[in-house]
């Protein structure tokens, strides 16, 4: 089983704040199989010699150097933290702290050590959906089923969800034909499934209260209308899984709620796109690396697209979003592309972390302006 720790909206806020005089950010492939996991912490004591090495070079102090290598070191030897993993690790580490997130995504090995902390791969796990809760409802029966990028669709526990809608009704069935008042015939049913499927939305409330993850409804008809007239949160996904979810097992939601994940992300580049190409008419939109650091120094980026996978090192200067480049990585640069889209995001714009071939002209990066500059 996955286990994952993706970070928050205000944690994101937070690790692009952080400033410190030996920032150390490594990521590193690992696997939830505990009895392999093995290469993994043999290979963070490998990045981390790398780290050190870069943070000597840089001239850094060992006084500076052995908090650093004294916390992954603890890291590395610490079985229970190993017991439970995903996909990659994230390990941020300063001489005074270190912050780790497990995360279901596949991301490139990298060592980076600067000032400040390389985040852009990281914006990948919170802008693609991988996470997601599938609602099985059905007349008899209702479930919910955790979904984590590649893992077996897994059914979790939550409090206070109904049994069925007999017991919500207190009714033997809720397909009576005697009447009282409304509650008979055709219209008494919808009227008591619509009271259960309010009763499943309020158990609901808890597990999905400040979260953003897709709910995905498997239902047939009319349970799939009426739960839809009655749901209160936000970010239930507009497909849904078409059907009885009735002996599905959990693996089989989890496998169709990721043709739907994908579906909605899929849409949201295409509409994104499709913003671009309208607001380069108008000059709000750009690929320029240059002009970008300077539209996100003075809060000008609306939305950013950034290739996950690359580096380009150098400088943007805090007050005027002037960039200077590197001719290679060290502890006295930092990605400038990580830069801009942690400037994005400290002054309320949207970052996405893609592939190359996501963004359009196939560039480093693709912007969408507030204003034009």
């Amino acid at each position: 089983m996955l286990y994952v720790d993706i970070p928050t909206k205000s944690e994101m806020q937070a690790l692009v704040a952080a400033r410190a005089e030996a920032s150390v950010s490594i990521y590193l492939a690992t696997t939830p199989e505990t009895q392999r996991i093995g290469e993994a912490r043999t290979r963070l004591g490998q990045l981390l010699k790398q780290a050190e090495a870069q943070l000597e070079e840089a001239g850094a102090a060992k006084r500076t150097i052995w908090p650093v290598s004294e916390q992954v070191q603890d890291l590395i030897d610490d079985d229970d933290f190993w017991t439970f993993q995903s996909n990659s690790l994230v390990v941020f580490v300063t001489p005074d702290s270190i912050r780790t997130f497990r995360l279901p995504n596949h991301l490139s090995e990298t060592v980076q050590v600067a000032d400040r902390f390389h985040i852009k791969p990281l914006i990948r796990a919170v802008s693609v959906p991988q996470h997601a809760f599938v609602l099985a409802l059905a007349e008899n029966e209702v479930r919910v089923v955790e979904v984590l990028a590649d893992a077996a669709g897994e059914e979790i526990r939550v409090p206070g969800l109904p049994k069925d809608a007999a017991s919500v009704a207190g009714t033997a069935n809720v397909n009576s034909r005697n009447y009282s008042g409304r509650l008979g015939g055709g219209e008494g049913q919808k009227v008591l499934l619509r009271a259960y499927c309010r009763r499943v939305d309020a158990a609901l409330r808890p597990l999905l209260s400040g979260r953003s993850e897709p709910l995905i409804v498997a239902a047939a008809e009319p349970l799939l209308s009426i739960y839809r007239s009655v749901n209160t949160y936000d970010h239930l996904a507009p497909d849904a899984i078409e059907k009885s979810p009735v002996r599905v097992p959990a693996h089989e939601l989890g496998s169709e709620a990721r043709g739907i994940l994908d579906a909605l992300h899929a849409a949201r580049l295409k509409d994104i796109h499709a913003l671009y190409a309208a607001r380069e008419n108008e000059g709000r939109a750009t690929t320029q690396v240059a002009r970008a650091a300077r539209a996100a120094t003075f809060g000008a980026i609306d939305t950013l697209l950034v290739d996950i996978d690359e580096v380009m090192p150098g400088m943007v200067d805090e007050q005027s979003g002037e960039i200077t480049f590197d001719d290679s990585e060290n502890a006295t640069s930092y990605g400038v592309v990580d830069e801009i889209a942690g400037r994005v995001l400290a002054t309320g714009g949207t970052v996405l972390g893609v592939r190359r071939e996501d963004i359009p002209q196939g560039e480093s990066l693709a912007a969408i302006l507030r204003f034009a500059l």
